[in-house]
């Protein structure tokens, strides 16, 4: 009963990911892409075309589209004074300065990422932090392409973990009728199995550097 509403959901997320990975459309572009998806579904299958029945749901698409662009707008201000007053920068160097032994570093660097991550998108992160953070890593023995897929975990991790993870106030934005208490504890497994993928990455990192390993050699 459930499957034929999912298909074409699927289908439109296939599409998108087909033009985002086969290299046919820059992440911009796909975004772009994606709504016309959207729409062309709505019109097909929903049998949603004409303007009386589209306006609400595009008004309520730039309401939404609007408060999230509202907060990633105020969190890259955030990032410019962080940046601009060197506190991350700081934070990355002092880490660096501690002279820790390797999985004392590592765990120290999660820390501070995830802690970052409560406030900051995760481009505005990786810019601060990885021009200090990466040569000890390296340094360490860290394989760095691992370290960026446990990165970017940790930062997603981040955007999700209570109290103040960005997502869990643009859920409650989407589902204004549901109590951020219940929010914040719908997403305690989500972290969960996330803090559990970045302790198996660590005692596997394998998992991490076979696709990489088979596409571009274990010489990369």
């Amino acid at each position: 009963e459930m499957l034929p509403r999912v298909v074409p959901f699927v289908l439109l997320l296939t599409g998108v990911m087909v033009a985002l990975y086969g290299g046919f459309a820059t992440p911009s572009e796909t975004a772009g892409l994606g709504a016309v998806l959207a729409l062309v579904l709505i019109a097909v299958v929903y049998k949603v075309w004409r303007p009386r029945d589209v306006a609400p749901i595009l008004g309520a698409t730039l309401k939404e589209s609007t408060m999230l662009m509202f907060i990633i707008g105020m969190s890259l201000l955030y990032s410019y004074v962080m940046s601009y007053l060197h506190i991350s920068q700081g934070a990355a160097e002092w880490i660096v300065a501690l002279a820790l032994s390797k999985w004392m570093l590592l765990a120290t660097v999660i820390v501070l990422v995830m802690g970052l991550g409560f406030f900051l998108p995760p481009v505005s992160i990786i810019l601060m932090t990885a021009p200090i953070i990466l040569p000890p890593l390296r340094a360490a023995g860290f394989d760095l392409i691992w370290f960026g897929v446990l990165m970017t975990i940790v930062m997603e991790m981040g955007l999700i973990h209570p109290p103040v993870g960005l997502n869990l106030f643009v859920i409650k934005n989407i589902a204004p009728d549901i109590p951020l208490k219940e929010v914040i504890w719908g997403v305690i497994p989500f972290v969960l199995l996330m803090f559990f993928a970045i302790i198996l990455l660590c005692v596997i990192p394998g998992i991490s550097t076979w696709l990489p390993n088979m596409i571009m050699g274990a010489g990369r």
